[in-house]
């Protein structure tokens, strides 16, 4: 319990602090106010119910219409404030989901964090879309009705045992077995005991609750993955005639859900089957406990009711944590989830790099001794030394599986499994991978990416659509754009990355098997766009074959593969 607490506190620091956060405290603030004011509603609610059952013993015509003006009066007060507490509630919840939502994407981004915990396969740290978009929305939706509901009932409880004290000024005889028993106040007594008996049972019976809650989150985020997944790989599937081993992989994780939704059902069928007579009995015990009181003329009409009235708030307010159980034990799971998820992404946006990395003032790229490992601890053929110089164009070759695509990740600084040192010049290191991305927006958004949109003026794109011979492109319209995308073979990909590449001029460009979806004639033409664009970037191009179009270049093996004219100890370019 101490743990939950804590995830909830460090969760609504982040809401709070945030930017708008303190505007939304205020908000809080405010709601709590109202839930004040219904307090005092609920008070004089209690005293009219003693006037107005009081007026009808009496057949007193007169007073019980004008209670029945004051019940409608307090009636609409109760509504107003019901109202602006609920829409204040709804922009608070915007507000810090907001808040709470950009810190765990802050988190996730700064750092590659997102890069480094695609390897984490501990439990809790599956799907991070669900993470942020899901518990930070059910978090706040929580804290802010749940939290509020336990800051209001706080005072109310105060406030309405101030009242079931005052008007329990009898005692409660009882006598069995020869001796008798006085109990004062007992009204007073009998509330907490009863709310605490059915507490605890709730408690006892819904407490997996929360293991299932978290589970089912998780399972339902597979089912989801994988539709999507299977979305973004709708070619690849129909032409392998995939279809049966898609349907089969859906199946199961979606019988996945069930099974947990059963073990979901049967434990709130026994919660239900405590809290469900407890819901329907709570309002009625309180004439059965004031009966014997009005029975023996202690109180009158009006005080009975007024009495039980005061007993049925006091009850109600205490059972909160039955009524809302269910609820709680979504926004435990929720902050348990997303504090895991938060604190994780924190520990890995700054992760120690093996091999190290370092900025240099030389011209000059050098790996000194690196030897690369996989994520799974498989070394990969080591690189003793290389040293690489600006403005010249390089080949590294070497079979599949020899870990070129790694090294490449470890001169853009993502990679930390392995040793060595890598010193990098100053200047932008541009990696274009093989499968490049396109990201979600207009052909403006998707050609400047990752500089935002209007950065880069119309004719510059234009130009460097044309230069890779895409100059089609330029004339769709924001549909148009967007058929095209879902249409384009892997060669307009690379095509279009390399356009990208011509805008974002780097100092230097890996090009990692980024021209393997074109012909000979293709490669020439976009990399002899990109020599003519950018005359003295640094192309170092990972490729099987000789990349075309590159004027000198000089090819670079892996140790063991390379010639005896060629050794790896120490490489000079070739004039440019």
């Amino acid at each position: 319990m101490r743990a939950v607490l804590s995830q909830i506190a460090w969760l609504t620091r982040l809401c709070i602090a945030g930017p708008g956060g303190r505007v939304g405290a205020l908000y809080f603030g405010l709601i709590f106010g109202l839930g004040l004011a219904g307090v005092q509603v609920g008070v004089r609610l209690i005293s009219w119910t003693a006037d107005f059952y009081n007026a009808l013993q009496k057949l007193d015509v007169d007073g019980a219409l004008r209670q029945v003006g004051i019940f409608f009066g307090l009636i609409a007060i109760s509504v107003a404030l019901h109202l602006s507490s609920t829409y204040l509630r709804k922009m608070l919840q915007i507000r810090w989901r907001r808040t709470l939502t950009e810190a765990a994407l802050d988190r996730w981004l700064t750092g590659k964090a997102f890069w480094h915990l695609r390897e984490r396969t501990d439990h809790g740290l599956d799907n991070p879309d669900q993470r942020i978009a899901e518990d930070c929305r059910i978090f706040v939706d929580k804290l802010t009705s749940e939290g509020l509901e336990l800051a209001t009932n706080i005072v109310a409880l105060v406030t309405y045992l101030g009242i079931l004290w005052s008007l329990s000024t009898f005692p409660l005889a009882l006598s069995a077995l020869g001796f008798s028993v006085e109990i004062p106040r007992y009204m007073v007594w009998a509330a907490p005991l009863y709310v605490a008996i059915a507490s605890g049972i709730t408690h006892l019976l819904g407490r997996p609750l929360k293991a299932l809650s978290v589970e089912q989150q998780r399972r339902e985020a597979d089912f989801r993955f994988a539709l999507v997944r299977l979305r973004e790989h709708v070619e690849a599937v129909a032409l392998a005639d995939g279809e049966p081993a898609e349907r089969r992989l859906m199946r199961e994780r979606f019988a996945a859900i069930v099974q947990n939704w059963r073990s979901l059902a049967n434990r709130d069928l026994i919660l239900g089957l405590f809290t469900r007579p407890y819901f329907q009995t709570v309002l009625r015990i309180r004439l059965f406990l004031a009966l014997p009181a009005y029975l023996a003329g202690r109180v009158t009409f009006g005080g009975l009711m007024q009495i039980g009235s005061a007993f049925q708030n006091v009850v109600t307010t205490l059972s909160w944590f039955v009524f809302s159980y269910r609820d709680l034990t979504e926004l435990a799971a929720a902050a348990s989830r997303l504090s895991h998820f938060i604190r994780v992404a924190e520990a890995e946006a700054a992760p120690a790099l093996r091999p190290s990395l370092h900025t240099t003032a030389d011209a000059r790229l050098r790996l000194r001794d690196i030897a690369l490992e996989t994520p799974a601890g498989r070394r990969l053929t080591p690189w003793p030394e290389l040293t690489l110089e600006a403005g010249r164009n390089y080949w590294l070759s070497a079979p599949s599986g020899h870990g070129k695509s790694t090294l490449a990740k470890a001169m853009a600084g993502l990679w930390r499994h392995g040793e060595g040192r890598i010193e990098r010049p100053e200047g932008r290191i541009l990696v274009l991978p093989q499968q490049p991305y396109l990201p979600l927006g207009d052909l403006r958004t998707a050609l400047s990416y990752p500089q935002p949109p209007g950065a880069i003026g119309d004719e510059a794109l234009r130009q460097a659509l044309g230069s890779v011979g895409l100059e089609g492109l330029w004339s769709f319209d924001d549909q148009g754009w967007a058929d095209a995308r879902r249409g384009f073979s892997g060669g307009e990909r690379q095509r279009f990355a390399l356009a990208r590449a011509l805008l974002q001029r780097p100092d230097w460009l890996v090009l990692d098997e980024a021209t393997s979806a074109l012909d000979l004639a293709g490669e020439k033409q976009v990399l002899e766009a990109v020599r003519a664009a950018l005359p003295g970037v640094t192309v170092i191009a990972i490729a099987h074959r000789e990349p075309a179009g590159l004027g000198d270049i000089e090819r670079i093996s892996l140790p063991g593969l390379a010639s005896a004219g060629n050794p790896m100890s120490r490489l000079a370019p070739l004039p440019a």
